[in-house]
């Protein structure tokens, strides 16, 4: 016999029996959370793992290793969005979730995933960097990596993205680039090819964590969308933007130029989850 599906009404009214949290009927208001059907799953290197944590009178806490996992849903039902790096081992992987009955290991599997590669050619000392540029990348690297740390509430209330600027797709996720025939990092974003000047809009909202000018990204616009969800908006021609300003969806940052590592005007946008690159098409609502 199939068992009946309980509704979120009757999870809710049962975790409140329990006397988890004591939910009053404020808790249990669904309306305004956040939702659990995007970004689109995709367990893969470079994808977005959806892991159901089940129901709970509080957010569980959850970490893919040392990084916090953005938890989103309602106490009828959690899910932990696990970004996936570019650089893992199709296979057995796991998480690590604490409710209020204690720490737990969950189990999940990363599936193969092969990505194109590409070629490029660019200004050869955007390649073999001299000492001087070495340097100067390295204090940029550093920085950047204290910007991807970030991990701040509240969490984002929506989780579906508009593309940053209007233009023809010129360079997807993933891509394993070589240039100047030299193999180097796959690609950590999307490229969208547009007209130098043509406005760059938020995906999402956020508040503005960094600006800068970067060795190989250019100007340069971090969005901190909550929950350790980040948007990385490269190669500007101008940043109308400063660090803590808040912006809605769909609001003006800049616009699209071609500074940096560049081959021509376009818009880089890396989205990293959990301080890890993913594919931004994932989070793409139509």
């Amino acid at each position: 016999m199939t068992r009946p599906t309980r509704s979120r009404r009757q999870v809710l009214g049962t975790l409140a029996a329990m006397g988890l949290g004591a939910l009053t009927a404020a808790r249990a208001d669904t309306t305004g959370l956040p939702t659990t059907d995007w970004p689109q799953a995709s367990a893969v290197p470079g994808g977005v793992a959806r892991l159901a944590l089940g129901p709970a009178a509080d957010r569980p806490r959850a970490w893919a290793g040392e990084a916090p996992l953005l938890v989103v849903g309602d106490p009828a039902g959690w899910t932990a969005l696990v970004g996936i790096p570019l650089s893992a081992t199709p296979g057995d992987a796991q998480i690590e979730v604490e409710t209020g009955g204690g720490r737990r290991a969950l189990p999940y599997r990363i599936g193969p995933k092969a990505y194109a590669e590409q070629r490029l050619t660019v200004a050869p000392r955007t390649v073999e960097l001299s000492s001087k540029d070495l340097a100067r990348h390295e204090r940029e690297r550093l920085h950047q990596q204290a910007v991807i740390a970030r991990f701040t509430e509240p969490v984002p209330r929506d989780l579906r993205m508009q593309a940053p600027v209007d233009g023809r797709r010129s360079s997807s996720f993933g891509l394993r680039r070589v240039f100047n025939g030299q193999a180097r990092q796959p690609h950590s974003g999307m490229d969208i090819a547009a007209a130098t000047g043509t406005p760059v809009v938020a995906p999402l909202a956020a508040r503005v964590a960094d600006t800068g000018d970067y060795f190989f990204n250019g100007q340069t616009v971090w969005l901190d969308h909550g929950g350790g969800l980040l948007s990385m908006l490269c190669h500007l021609s101008r940043t109308d933007v400063r660090a803590g300003d808040s912006l809605a969806a769909g609001q003006p940052l800049g616009a699209v130029g071609a500074t940096g590592r560049v081959t021509g005007p376009h818009l880089h946008w890396s989205v990293l989850l959990n301080r890890t690159s993913v594919d931004p098409a994932l989070f793409i609502h139509a």
